[in-house]
């Protein structure tokens, strides 16, 4: 086990698995702290790689390499969960890991995940193990129909689940699983989601930003607007919740909680992601700390920032569709100067795929989510949408 100093002052050297656009505004927050940023992923050209001071190139599994990158670095973090344990147990042979390896293993396996919250007691929604067609079959008799069915592992953005609304779709459903373990989830009549940016330091510290309200399309993050539309009370049991989940997992870092708000007002935890949040963007603009700095902070053993919000905020994600006709207009975007643009320096374009966010702040949250909406919608000159409802 690693024998270095808790806290890691500026002038290190940070490692981080993974490459993308988590870990490319992370390294930009570190840096402007006086940080290097090493960055290990099995590709190249990647948006964390181009800003990090060194890009390593390696796979996961290639646990020589693991060395070699954790012997460079004073402390560890990951910008997504889908690293392989055995990576990140590597890396604490030699350098704190943080969050630790348990917490990765918790979180990257849904029912892990659903498992270990059940048991400390907080809210989710009805689920079983899926390991046989019999399983699925006993599952829908028990949790009823329309459900939803999920791979254990790897999902995100709408990946590797469906929703099941007859019994005649169970063979194909199981089918649709290629042999991995799965999940099966009672349906939730949800109002809306929400999520919660956490951290969390070595002696217990703890900071929540304000509640964020996410909207979706095609299981995709959509819009993203602070301070969720939400009564006091279910903001204040939405923290509370986010901070006993911290406790119970001793996270060191950053965590994510997603949640569920029913038609009846009562929180469910939907998802943990151990890291930075897309839902978070809209702090790099409008907070006194953005997350991926206080991620900086925890880390690294460092106080905490305040995660208080200046103005009321919103973010519209920019995927590859917009790049179908041509490139986006960026200039009819920006003509609102209180429009902010951040780009995650990705090559190619693809339908689905996140190049970046535009973020803006207002009086309101409403005015927040409409100029986004708008700009957006000026990179192609399309037809303005509808103001949002809230």
């Amino acid at each position: 086990m690693s024998t270095k100093s808790p806290v890691v002052l500026p002038g290190a050297t940070l490692g981080v698995l993974g490459s993308g656009q988590l870990g490319r505004m992370f390294t930009i927050a570190a840096r402007r702290l006086g940080y290097r940023v090493h960055i290990f992923s099995p590709d190249t050209d990647t948006p964390a790689g181009q800003v990090g001071d060194l890009e390593f190139t390696a796979a996961y599994e290639d646990l020589d390499k693991v060395r070699e990158f954790a012997r460079g670095v004073d402390v560890v973090t990951f910008e997504f969960e889908n690293v392989p344990s055995a990576t990140s147990r590597t890396c604490a042979e030699i350098v704190p890991v943080r969050p630790d390896g348990e917490v990765l293993h918790v979180t990257q396996h849904r029912l892990r995940e659903k498992t270990f919250l059940q048991t400390h007691g907080f809210p989710v929604t009805p689920f079983r193990a899926i390991r046989s067609e019999d399983d699925l079959r006993q599952a829908v008799r028990d949790l009823g129909l329309p459900a939803v069915l999920k791979t254990a592992s790897f999902g995100y953005d709408g990946k590797g689940q469906r929703k099941i609304r007859s019994e005649s779709e169970i063979p194909e459903a199981f089918a649709g699983l290629r042999g991995a373990e799965g999940i099966f989830e009672a349906y939730v009549d949800f109002e809306k989601e929400v999520s919660v940016v956490a951290a969390r330091t070595l002696d217990g510290g703890f900071e929540a930003f304000p509640v964020f309200e996410n909207r979706h399309e095609n299981h995709i993050l959509d819009l993203t607007f602070a301070p969720a539309a939400i009564p006091p009370e279910l903001t204040r049991e939405s923290i509370q919740l986010t901070h006993g989940i911290l406790e119970a997992l001793k996270v060191v870092g950053l965590l994510t909680v997603e949640l569920f708000v029913t038609r009846s007002g009562q929180l469910l935890v939907n998802e943990l992601a151990p890291r930075t949040h897309n839902s978070g963007h809209l702090t790099l603009d409008v907070a006194t700390t953005c997350q991926f700095e206080q991620q900086v902070r925890a880390v690294c053993g460092l106080p905490l920032g305040s995660p208080r919000l200046k103005s009321p905020a919103a973010m519209a994600n920019l995927l590859g569709d917009r790049w179908t006709s041509g490139t986006p207009d960026w200039a009819s975007a920006l003509r609102d100067p209180e429009v902010k643009l951040h780009l995650y320096g990705k090559a190619e374009a693809r339908p689905g795929r996140k190049m970046g966010h535009l973020t803006a702040g207002g009086t309101t949250e409403e005015e927040a989510s409409r100029r986004v909406l708008e700009a957006r919608a000026r990179l192609t000159s399309s037809r303005l949408p509808n103001p949002p409802s809230f």
